[in-house]
């Protein structure tokens, strides 16, 4: 039987893979990005239980998801994630992926007109 705590709560181990963190090592469970994450966002709250251990609850992995995908996927700044998550009408995340160009989408497109400007020049 398992323990209603440990299927409700996630290891900080866990939500890095849940959430799928890499570091640019190649690290596949870079759990310091979390920790940073906790000191840029207050909306992070895990509970910290005996020996310091932090365990989150869906509502938390939630957010960690959305700020991954802000910063991660939409290419966004730590200071534009927080005046998002600040605002009191939460934007969901198919809403920001219809009406943003992903960053490296942008580049890509970026690099492909600059070619173009440059063949038009010759």
């Amino acid at each position: 039987m398992t323990n209603k705590f440990s299927s409700a709560y996630k290891t900080i181990g866990e939500v890095s893979k849940i959430i799928g963190l890499k570091s640019k090592k190649g690290s596949s469970n870079p759990t310091y990005i979390i920790r940073f994450w906790e000191k840029e966002f207050k909306q992070i709250k895990p509970k910290i239980l005996s020996g310091k251990r932090r365990y989150y609850d869906q509502k938390n992995i939630e957010l960690l998801k959305r700020i991954y995908f802000l910063l991660k996927v939409q290419g966004m700044t730590i200071n534009g994630v927080k005046k998002i998550l600040k605002n009191t009408d939460p934007l969901k995340l198919d809403e920001i992926s219809n009406n943003s160009i992903k960053a490296k989408e942008f580049k890509n497109k970026l690099s492909k007109i600059s070619k173009i400007i440059k063949s038009l020049k010759e």
